[in-house]
């Protein structure tokens, strides 16, 4: 398993607008291969957005992030300082605490 963190502001769009647009967005992300969950985030007192995406594997983590999908959110007017972290998830605690989702069959 793979975490990436991806983190951004708004700009010149309310968070209704961006509400909607996420709503719009949501069935592309869950088609996204090697995808198991993504997490959408919202901290509207800093104007900080983004999401926690669990990949099943690295390789599909940097996939997204060489897509169109990805680049398309770097470049979107409404959206400034992106930034993405990725991370390794140490597998064995973490599945004692219950964070991991199986992988499909």
């Amino acid at each position: 398993m793979h975490i990436q963190i991806v983190n951004f502001q708004l700009s010149e769009m309310d968070e209704t607008q961006y509400a909607e647009a996420c709503e719009e967005e949501a069935p592309t992300f869950a088609a996204l291969p090697g995808l198991a969950a993504k997490i959408w985030l919202a901290d509207r007192a800093t104007n900080a957005y983004g999401g926690v995406y669990l990949w099943h594997d690295r390789r599909a983590m940097q996939s997204f992030v060489a897509s169109d999908l990805f680049r398309g959110i770097g470049t979107d007017p409404h959206i400034r300082n992106l930034t993405s972290r990725e991370f390794a998830v140490l597998e064995a605690p973490t599945s004692i605490t219950r964070g991991l989702i199986p992988a499909p069959v």
